[in-house]
């Protein structure tokens, strides 16, 4: 079914970009007398949008991921924004990551958090000034993050506290704790989207991955709790060896729970995977993960967002859009890359991001943890 419905991605008196929505994939547009002019130095973000299938349409807005803010809003205008500057060589930290504490119930395999054993915590004041700093920067998306973020103690006040106007919110979980009327905590306190994670389709893999028996079915039920709240909802796959065989499985899972959106994220050798010999994807799983991206993008079913396919176009996201602040502190260019530029305690946010982006290293090339020179020029070997 073709909607005659426009989606304003940007507009001004000379040039307009838009979606429109053509039996359910969304067809991009531009207009205006400096379309013809403009529209190549934004082919790479379109092409992003043109084709795919959207996680929500609305009448008044259209959700194209959950990982982004709805079409139209004032925090969609400042993500436009902040693409804008990408064209022009500004980076800023569209996705920030807060680690607001070490405490997990989980022994998952792939943790990327050390093992400190001190089990940190980001005091409740500290993080709203994170908060305030990275949105002053221009981040459009604030993610809560752990260990289990379900284990805080003022989790919704800190999801209250971020200006919807600003950035939307967003949590990742493994479904320990998310019962319904936490759920519903959530999403009275203002969270946009939960992305819960599965390792395997099926329980015993699963809990062998997590080191723990039940957190399938705690998945299983957060993600129900969590849709009948109605939160958007997001399945986050992290593909590895150990699980590339079931990505039909995933997204058998992720339709029968009608989920939103289903995301796969590479594995990375960090944390507690990076001493695992065996533990990248092959040339192999990635034709695997290449064809059932072809495939399951032609199915019905929830939008499919292959994080790997993005980066590969355009070039690792690590302290270019993306930054992490870890339970200690320690400022990273993402959760995965365990690297400190400075911490929240000593350094204000503006000033280490300024540092980073000096720092010819971080320029959109392959992701560095997979660098086998950067990891040994850092000692992560």
């Amino acid at each position: 079914m073709t909607s005659d419905k426009r989606y304003y991605f940007y507009k001004n008196p000379f040039f307009k970009v838009y979606a429109t929505v053509d039996k359910g994939l969304v067809k991009m547009h531009t207009s205006g007398v400096a379309s013809r002019a403009i529209k190549p130095l934004t082919s790479n973000m379109m092409d992003l949008f043109d084709g795919k299938k959207p996680a929500v349409i609305k009448e008044a807005e259209l959700i194209f991921s959950t990982w982004m803010p709805p079409i139209p809003s004032k925090a969609f205008d400042r993500l436009v924004s902040s693409q804008m500057g990408y064209i022009r060589g500004k980076m800023l930290p569209e996705q920030v990551t807060i680690s607001i504490t070490e405490e997990c119930p989980n022994k998952c395999l792939h943790c990327a958090l050390p093992d400190t054993k001190n089990k940190a915590t980001l005091p409740v004041e500290t993080v709203k000034n994170v908060i305030d700093q990275v949105l002053d920067l221009g981040s459009t998306f604030i993610v809560f993050d752990g260990g289990e973020p379900l284990t805080y103690d003022g989790l919704e006040e800190l999801i209250e506290y971020v200006d919807r106007d600003r950035a939307l919110t967003g949590m990742f979980t493994s479904g320990v704790g998310l019962t319904l009327e936490k759920a519903m905590s959530l999403k009275e306190a203002g969270l946009d989207m939960i992305s819960v994670s599965l390792d395997s389709a099926n329980e015993a893999g699963h809990d062998s991955m997590r080191g723990r028996l039940g957190v399938f079915n705690s998945a299983i039920e957060g993600i129900k709790n969590s849709l009948k709240s109605g939160l958007l909802v997001n399945m986050y796959v992290v593909i590895s060896p150990d699980n590339i065989d079931e990505l039909d499985d995933f997204y058998t899972l992720a339709t029968e729970l009608d989920v939103h959106e289903i995301s796969f994220f590479e594995i990375v050798p960090t944390g507690r995977w990076m001493d695992r010999s065996d533990g990248l994807m092959t040339s192999e799983d990635h034709k695997k993960f290449d064809y059932f991206v072809e495939k399951a993008e032609r199915m019905d079913g929830p939008k499919l967002f292959p994080i790997p396919h993005v980066l590969k176009k355009m070039g690792c996201f690590a302290g270019r859009k993306w930054l992490h602040i870890t339970p200690e502190g320690d400022i990273f260019p993402c959760a995965c890359l365990p690297l400190s530029f400075g911490n929240i305690d000593q350094n204000k946010i503006a000033d280490v991001w300024r540092k980073i982006r000096k720092d010819s290293t971080y320029n959109g090339g392959i992701c560095l943890m997979r660098d086998p020179e950067f990891r040994k020029v850092h000692n992560f070997d």
